[in-house]
């Protein structure tokens, strides 16, 4: 099981503050879909929730455990919350696979011998069976994207979590990456997505937070929101993007 949940969650650089009094509750098993205009705080929300970012004011529950306490040791957290990024961030001088295996080593302690079973197994799943030898710059955006998620999916995460990880993709190699999502959707993992894959966010979304100048406006089931907005804000975004 894995409930996260956010309680008056606000983050500010400066003067600016990127998230407001953010209430938000993921159950597990569940899909949300943060959508939004660029710069309305959805990849900070994301940075906060893995505590890449301290937080000014609220809370932030794991599984009713606060996790947002100062001083806390993060690293326990994030190998129960995972995030993959828009930038790939793999190592151009290590394989793929050396790529995947590298933070279960390091953090885990994992030998290799003992980890290349289930890292062969995960790169199967995910269509990459033949590019476990192959280095980033020999992978097209959507499969460097996809080993992106195999990293994180190798630490065994409870919750995952991904920022516009389609943005940087040409569109053709989107759908690859998107049918990674589907897949682990249907086998029940907890995520959270800052997407402006829309129709995407409506076909599989339990749940969309419509984000602007940093508070969530309005978070409904995708039929509704989609269909019926009750914000302004909300209607004038879907109406740009949609």
């Amino acid at each position: 099981m894995a409930r996260l949940e956010t309680h008056g969650l606000c983050k500010s650089f400066g003067e600016n503050m990127v998230c407001r009094n953010i209430n938000l509750t993921v159950n597990d098993g569940e899909m949300v879909c943060l959508i939004g205009a660029s710069g309305s705080g959805k990849s900070t929300l994301l940075r906060c929730l893995n505590l890449l970012e301290p937080i000014d004011d609220g809370v932030i529950l794991l599984d009713g455990e606060d996790i947002s306490t100062p001083g806390l040791d993060p690293q326990p957290i994030r190998q129960r919350i995972g995030i993959v990024f828009q930038s790939f961030n793999l190592f151009p001088h290590m394989t793929a696979a050396k790529n995947v295996m590298l933070a279960p080593w390091r953090i885990h302690g994992r030998r290799h011998v003992d980890l290349q079973g289930e890292i062969a197994a995960l790169f199967e799943r995910f269509g990459l069976a033949d590019r476990m030898e192959h280095y980033p710059d020999q992978l097209s955006g959507g499969q460097q994207q996809r080993v992106a998620i195999v990293r994180a999916l190798a630490m065994r995460p409870e919750i995952m979590l991904f920022d516009e990880i389609t943005s940087a993709l040409d569109p053709e190699l989107v759908g690859e990456v998107l049918d990674v999502l589907r897949q682990l959707r249907a086998e029940g993992m907890t995520m959270i997505l800052a997407t402006h894959e829309m129709g995407f966010a409506r076909e599989l979304a339990d749940k969309i937070c419509f984000l602007d100048a940093g508070a969530i406006v309005e978070t409904g089931p995708p039929e509704r929101l989609f269909s019926n907005p009750t914000e302004a804000r909300t209607r004038d975004f879907l109406a740009r993007v949609i």
